[in-house]
């Protein structure tokens, strides 16, 4: 894996989490604002939606350089719009990223064909 990739799936991962956690803050503001007088929709509304269009940009550069299948990419891109998703797509998106950086190791020591 080369740096632009590792680091185009390196801003995907670290806008994964607090994209997952503005969209479950935004579900229960918007549970308080039907239940009590307690309204932070507008402002909770306005951080999901920035942080969801830069993981959708995120998304789209770490697809392009990392030649994810449609297969993934896809999986990606479902993850996000689920509440708690961005929490497994930055699980999965780590655990890809060392497996890489260890295949490179290996391939650079020459220990294995990888």
């Amino acid at each position: 894996m080369d740096l632009k990739t590792a680091t185009a799936i390196r801003r995907l991962r670290l806008v994964s989490a607090p994209e997952a956690i503005s969209f479950l803050l935004l579900l229960v503001c918007s549970v308080l604002k039907r239940t009590t007088e307690f309204n932070a929709v507008p402002v909770m509304g306005m951080v999901h939606g920035v942080l969801f269009v830069l993981y959708v940009i995120f998304w789209a550069d770490a697809w392009n350089r990392a030649k994810w299948s449609l297969k993934t990419a896809a999986l990606y891109f479902v993850l996000s719009v689920l509440p708690a998703g961005g929490f497994f797509a930055e699980r999965r998106l780590r655990r890809e990223t060392e497996d890489a950086v260890i295949a490179s190791r290996a391939r650079k020591e020459g220990v294995v064909g990888a």
